[in-house]
């Protein structure tokens, strides 16, 4: 009986930084068109060649996907789960955009979904591959 509960908390506590990163992700959404504005020139002037692509929602959903993966466990190994993984990711991409369309000066956009499903999917395949996997599993025991 200790040990189920035990086991629960720990199922529990594993999911906190995919909570975490939810909420990092509402609260950029949050963000008005205005402040984003500063921020985008700046890196599109780093990047011009990647302008049009929106690397902070690939990066969010590549973490988040780490997370999600990472509160699931070893079973995410599976092809199933990581299909699950890639979907939550774009289904939580898709609340995200239906938030920003209340936030001053932003819009909802597909290409922002498609960005989102594409970090998290970069996740799902990167640690698939073996070394990485090993070493993955190895730090989210």
């Amino acid at each position: 009986m200790k040990q189920t509960i035990v086991k629960r908390t720990v199922r529990v506590l594993r999911c906190i930084p995919a909570v975490f990163g939810m909420a990092a992700i509402f609260a950029a959404s949050a963000t008005t068109g205005e402040e984003m504005n500063t921020l985008l020139p700046f890196f599109q002037k780093l990047f011009p060649q990647m302008a049009s692509f929106d690397w902070g929602h690939f990066v969010a959903y590549f973490m988040l996907a780490a997370t999600i993966d990472f509160a699931i466990g070893a079973r995410a190994d599976r092809l199933g789960i990581k299909v699950l993984i890639v979907l939550l990711c774009g289904l939580y991409g898709i609340t995200d955009e239906f938030h920003q369309s209340f936030v001053g000066g932003r819009m909802p956009d597909v290409a922002d979904v498609r960005n989102d499903m594409i970090g998290a999917t970069v996740w799902v395949i990167l640690v698939a591959l073996p070394p990485v996997r090993r070493l993955w599993r190895r730090i989210a025991r």
